[in-house]
């Protein structure tokens, strides 16, 4: 469990700079850009090995802290695929879907994160996807409040590719991936 909790520490903590010290944050940026996503991905990527690391340790031992609802792996499912979705086209073009949706990494791992706790009732998985999910909603909240300009869609292929990507993204995942980066399958 430490390994799972330190890695949740890092990763988180190196994406808290922009929310808890914008100002330093953007000095690094502006006086080393290069540096800055160098060290920033670095750290991110301890984080992430240690919450992966952790997690799958952890979970063969983990405590039951609730029976997930017999519908839960469907709603699970049913969440996912408009996470991928989301997830899939949060760093690319600007079309319709980016633009409402303003924040589209963020609400996938909300969906994400919702869909796995329905499905997964163990301690290891809810100090994971609960992390995930807390994260998620204090970073938007905290992205909502930057007053930022909100993004004009000017590509209309941007949804099409966006759709078509985490769809297929979620196929792979579905049927191969999941089972064999976490030794479970989503289809039982």
């Amino acid at each position: 469990m430490t390994i799972l909790i330190l890695g949740l520490v890092v990763f988180f903590g190196v994406h808290s700079v922009r929310i808890v010290a914008p100002g330093w944050r953007n000095a690094q940026v502006a006086a080393a850009p290069g540096r800055w996503k160098g060290l920033y991905s670095l750290v991110a990527a301890v984080g992430l090995g240690l919450i992966i690391w952790g997690w799958i340790q952890y979970r063969l031992m983990a405590p039951q802290l609730y029976d997930p609802p017999a519908w839960g792996r469907h709603a699970a499912m049913a969440l996912v695929l408009p996470a991928f979705i989301l997830l899939a086209g949060s760093n690319g073009p600007v079309g319709r879907i980016k633009a409402t949706v303003r924040h589209p990494m963020l609400i996938g791992v909300i969906l994400w994160s919702v869909g796995h706790l329905l499905a997964n009732g163990d301690q290891a998985s809810v100090l994971l996807f609960g992390g995930f999910l807390a994260f998620a909603v204090i970073d938007l909240i905290s992205a909502l409040g930057r007053k930022e300009p909100a993004p004009v869609a000017t590509k209309p292929a941007a949804d099409l590719i966006m759709i078509v990507a985490g769809t297929v993204l979620y196929g792979l995942f579905v049927l191969f991936l999941h089972r064999v980066f976490f030794g479970v399958s989503p289809l039982g």
